[in-house]
């Protein structure tokens, strides 16, 4: 079916517009989409995108060129079709692979067609042609004179057409080069043939094209660098050289500074008593400049101020002087209609507000660069945005890449260094044609030296080279986060990827059946929402545990057969329950913020005064105090158990792990332990207050007391009061405490050394034992009439765990060294080969279960052993397989230990 430019066909006719175009126009055929997304029936030829595309450099008078432009594929770019109509209709600016761009298919060279019209209004004004965004190269043409080249993918460029115009009907003819694959230039994920981790290219014009007039002498940028500590914003407006300048800060109706100079130097307006953005306070200041010229242009920018510092002890990155722990998804911006293009700007907007609606407070824009309205929208919304640099087409280094990478990397940064929101410039991802990683990162600060820069996301894996050392960031990717991320130095540490967890919606795959995610796939929403609360729960204990500073979820949005979405590809079905998704990703970052305690119930209090950060709060002799550890005494005694409040359950109290019943309390000044005698609960109750990189601890019952080190001993401090230890000097560094996993992980006590049969609890069951039969661990009924093999199959020795001593390993009683373990979480006996991934298999926490011993695994996260059908796994509850079934799962997970029955 054919109409002349008339609706979107998706399936169904779903909408008809007409409008006037000019002579020859092409048909534009609509294409089908793989699926379609709420926003594909409101794109037609009359709304491609007609909002103005540069938010932050706007004219009031423009033109937008977006809509039917005839097109057609060509070997190559020397015979430009002047005059001459092009038999295809495509829709600008979606790439010529999407759905909506009617084209839906790849060409290496191909050429587009258009006429306008210069409203008389605009006359003796010159007149830029903008593009936001073509790949690869592009050469344009307006009536057969070419007014400009220009090779990237990914920045904006412009040219004044003015000579080259003609009264009437002005012809434009675009004839770009796109070739994808090649190691020759920066292509992100795009690929000719994708599959997997790689996507449909997108090829051509991608983003808005508009015509614009302009004085001879004009703006074309704002290079806008906001000054906390001066209170004031540095402004360089580009443009014309030795122009004169008036820039004016306002907000509403109010101008709050302004300031007078010429182009190209530094104006300092005053920006007084500034209001700060941040993911809390998103708040834009609008900008006015105008030009003696009589050119005039607005956009907006945020004041905010970026760093890193220690903080608690720790290097953390810094906003507004302030650690704020970065929580954010992995974006790649693919839609299945529109590939790299969002079908429509509210789409645009819609995929930022979910996230921050999810709880996420940072968003890395994965190896591509968006339109300048997405960045608006990030600014506008609060989402802090680590931007990569797109990778070349390579996974090693591609040496004929270089020249093309480093100009479009500097034209990128220059670009959007002005983004309120970008916090961090990542230049390569997992080695991916990396090359020369130092003198890179050296090269990003000289254009831009007021943000973190990342050398390699994903440094500690894959294809990356040596790491340089000069970046700011030590970026892991761990999609299970099984042990813990390599420490800060000198620099930051983040979990730059980690997640993967996929699941299939059927009616909302883009191939049907070959959707794939980063591990197992979950059946449902409540198995899904469950796992991603465990690996978030992990991320929170390596905040203060590893100095974490950031994580970054895989991912958003389902991509083509890559099913690790929050949302399917369509961003119709929410696959996670997104209240529980909010909850814990807050609850990230209070922990972060030192306003929350946990996730686990076994915690240690951590020194975070410089110079001290190797102690710990232990009780000693039933005082407090704070000791390097390295006894089991010493760890024992430095683990508590996080209880409600006694006194407030929203407060929290602290329970010796090795004094069961007594607790943390402060008494004429000291903090001590002391039993719960009905007397202590509200002595013994803290509430959590945000420190500097932790926790404070303000007594419940004696407000602006803190538990506080002083020479070792550890009281209840008020802020210069009378006594020795209320002194402010350091106050709030010694007051706050870095709260995580605890040095004796364990919760509940097994004999070393000794062997043990392990019966099972569940009701029904109890005659059953833990043993093991052909290498695999099962549940057998063992009595005192069972022959002699079974009765030492269901006896193990209990040893200090392989990978963590304050754990536990089980070794055969008839099989001397060997030991449980488990593979594809089928638990099993197998020889120690002393491998690290073998250590932590065979090791598990012992911790109070429902009538017995909970049998926590250390590398599979919110696992721990389980009967199930006889057979024996490590079970989460609720996950994504059938031994995971949350139907009895506390009693299935609780063993008691008892007498051997082979000594």
């Amino acid at each position: 079916m054919t109409r002349r430019v008339l609706g979107v066909l998706v399936a169904v006719l779903i909408t008809t517009t007409t409008v006037a175009l000019p002579a020859h126009a092409a048909e534009w055929q609509p294409k089908t989409p793989p699926l379609t997304t709420p926003w594909t029936s409101q794109v037609s030829p009359a709304n491609a995108l007609p909002e103005y595309p540069r938010p932050q450099l706007v004219r009031t008078e423009w033109q937008n060129l977006n809509g039917v432009w005839e097109f057609a594929g060509a070997p190559n770019l020397d015979n430009p079709p002047f005059g001459r109509p092009l038999a295809e209709g495509v829709l600008v600016p979606y790439p010529i692979e999407s759905a909506l761009s009617g084209i839906k298919r790849h060409e290496d060279a191909m050429f587009y067609r258009r006429t306008f019209t210069v409203p008389s209004t605009w006359d003796g004004r010159r007149v830029q042609l903008n593009f936001g965004a073509v790949t690869w190269e592009a050469r344009i043409w307006v009536n057969g004179t070419q007014v400009g080249t220009h090779t990237g993918g990914y920045d904006a460029f412009s040219f004044d057409i003015t000579p080259a115009l003609k009264s009437g009907a002005n012809e434009i003819v675009v004839g770009v080069s796109s070739p994808v694959d090649g190691s020759r230039y920066p292509i992100g994920k795009q690929r000719r043939d994708p599959g997997g981790i790689f996507y449909t290219a997108a090829s051509g014009i991608w983003q808005t094209v508009w015509l614009e007039p302009v004085r001879s002498s004009h703006i074309t940028r704002l290079d806008t660098t906001p000054d906390v500590a001066a209170g004031v914003l540095d402004l360089v407006v580009q443009g014309t050289a030795g122009q004169q300048v008036t820039a004016e800060v306002r907000t509403g109706d109010t101008t709050v500074g302004s300031r007078t100079g010429t182009t190209g130097s530094h104006l300092r307006i005053p920006v007084p008593n500034a209001r700060l953005w941040s993911p809390d306070d998103p708040f834009l200041y609008d900008l006015r400049v105008t030009l003696a010229s009589g050119d005039a242009v607005t956009g907006y920018f945020g004041m905010r101020s970026l760093g890193k510092a220690v903080v608690g002890g720790v290097m953390r990155p810094l906003l507004n002087g302030k650690f704020v722990f970065q929580i954010g998804t992995l974006d790649q911006g693919y839609w299945p209609d529109g590939s790299y293009t969002a079908p429509t700007d509210e789409a645009l907007r819609w995929d930022l507000e979910r996230q921050k609606a999810l709880g996420f407070n940072m968003v890395r824009k994965h190896i591509k660069i968006e339109p300048a309205r997405w960045y608006y929208h990030a600014d506008r919304l609060g989402l802090m945005v680590w931007q990569d640099m797109p990778a070349v087409d390579a996974v090693n280094e591609a040496p004929n890449s270089h020249a093309n990478y480093e100009s479009e990397l500097r034209r990128i940064v220059d670009q959007l260094k002005g983004i309120t929101s970008i916090v961090q410039w990542v230049p390569f991802n997992e080695g991916w044609g990396e090359y020369d990683a130092g003198r890179i990162v050296n090269l990003v600060r000289s254009i831009d030296d007021t943000r973190l820069v990342n050398h390699n996301s994903g440094s500690n894996c894959c294809v990356s080279d040596p790491d340089p050392g000069n970046g700011d960031v030590i970026d892991d990717h761990a999609y299970q986060i099984t042990t813990g991320n390599r420490l800060p130095d000198n620099r930051i540490a983040v979990l730059g990827e980690f997640g993967g967890l996929g699941r299939r919606v059927v009616g909302h795959e883009y191939e049907p059946g070959k959707g794939f995610a980063y591990g197992a796939l979950y059946p449902d929403e409540q198995s899904l929402t469950k796992r991603y609360e465990e690996i978030v729960k992990q991320v929170a204990r390596l905040v203060h545990t590893r100095g974490l500073s950031a994580s970054v979820y895989t991912e958003p949005y389902d991509v083509e057969n890559e099913v690790n979405g929050f949302y399917t590809y369509d961003r119709r079905v929410l696959k996670m329950t997104e209240a529980r998704v909010r909850d814990i990703n807050r609850k990230v970052l209070a922990v972060a913020k030192g306003t929350a305690v946990g996730p686990d119930d076994l915690v240690s209090l951590r020194v975070t005064t410089t110079g001290y950060t190797d102690r710990y709060l232990r009780h000693q002799d039933g005082l407090a105090r704070t000791d390097v550890i390295g006894t089991d005494l010493g760890r024992l005694d430095a683990t508590f158990h996080v209880r409600p409040g006694l006194a407030d359950a929203a407060c929290y109290s602290f329970e010796s792990r090795n004094f069961p019943g007594e607790f943390l309390r402060h008494s004429n000044g000291r903090i001590r332990k002391d039993r719960d005698d009905g007397t202590i609960a509200a002595d013994a109750t803290f509430c959590a207050r945000e420190g500097s990189g932790g926790t404070a601890l303000e007594s419940y019952n004696l407000r602006g007391g803190f538990i506080r080190h002083f020479n070792e001993n550890v009281y209840l401090a008020r802020s210069g009061g009378p006594n020795p230890w209320d002194t402010p000097t350091s106050f709030v560094a010694d007051t706050t405490w870095a709260i995580g996993v605890a040095l004796w992980r364990s919760g509940a006590d097994l004999p070393l050394d000794q062997a043990r049969s392990f019966r099972v609890t569940t009701p029904g069951f109890t005659d059953r034992y833990l043993r093991h039969r052909d290498g695999l661990a099962r549940t057998d009924v063992v009595t005192s009439t069972s022959d002699g093999l079974l009765k030492a199959d269901a006896t193990f020795v209990i040893r200090r765990g392989l990978a963590d001593p304050t754990c536990y390993s089980l070794e055969a009683r008839n099989y001397p060294g060997q030991y449980l373990r488990h593979a594809d979480f089928r638990v099993r006996l197998n020889a120690n080969d002393n491998t690290d991934l073998f250590r932590r298999d065979a090791t598990f926490c012992a911790q109070q279960g429902d009538g017995g011993v909970r049998l926590e695994s250390v590398n599979e996260l919110g696992t721990n052993i389980r009967h199930y059908a006889e057979e024996v796994w490590v079970a989460s509850n609720g996950g994504a397989h059938t031994y995971d079934n949350p139907a009895s799962y506390n009693q299935d997970v609780s063993w008691a230990v008892g007498s051997p029955w082979a000594p």
